[in-house]
């Protein structure tokens, strides 16, 4: 019984740090994309996602395919302009089968205050790519309803 608690034991032992170092693998993922942005990389900034990756932006129009969002960088990127967002606090999560996790992530941009990224990221042969980015601008619930009604009036005027 003793041997048989201690290889249990192991065996989560070794899940844990398994787990731990696949998180690891993904900050890194992640905290290089932010990094990219910032030094406005194009190659190494769309090489940290996958072929079939999907960005979405924070305006309701903006999802692009990788193909679509890598020519949406390029004119900024080949122009030296990037962005930053930095991580503030984040959350991943592993799926079961260990290769795929989600995760979600505090930022914080000069430009928009604070911001927060969520995704899923794929175990590739090539290592952990980005699937799908999700950028947004969480709101207040105190400042929800104005907000909104902000948002009503201005689709208003475009859809009129």
């Amino acid at each position: 019984m003793t041997k048989f608690l201690a290889l249990t034991l192991l065996i989560i032992i070794s899940l844990n740090a398994y787990c731990q170092n696949d998180k690891q693998k993904i900050e890194q993922v992640l905290n290089a994309f932010h990094q990219a942005a910032a030094e406005a990389n194009q190659d190494n900034y769309l090489k940290l996602m996958t072929d079939d990756a999907v960005f979405l932006g924070t305006d309701a129009s903006e999802r692009w395919t990788k193909l679509q969002f890598s020519a949406f960088v390029k004119p900024y990127f080949s122009k030296g302009q990037g962005w930053l967002y930095s991580p503030k606090k984040r959350n991943i999560t592993l799926v079961s089968s260990q290769n795929s996790a989600y995760f979600d992530e505090l930022l914080h941009s000069k430009s928009y205050g604070t911001c927060r990224g969520t995704g899923m990221v794929i175990k590739t042969n090539l290592g952990w790519k980005i699937a799908q980015y999700s950028l947004s601008i969480p709101m207040p619930n105190d400042i929800a309803k104005s907000l909104v009604n902000t948002i009503k009036q201005f689709e208003g005027q475009i859809n009129e």
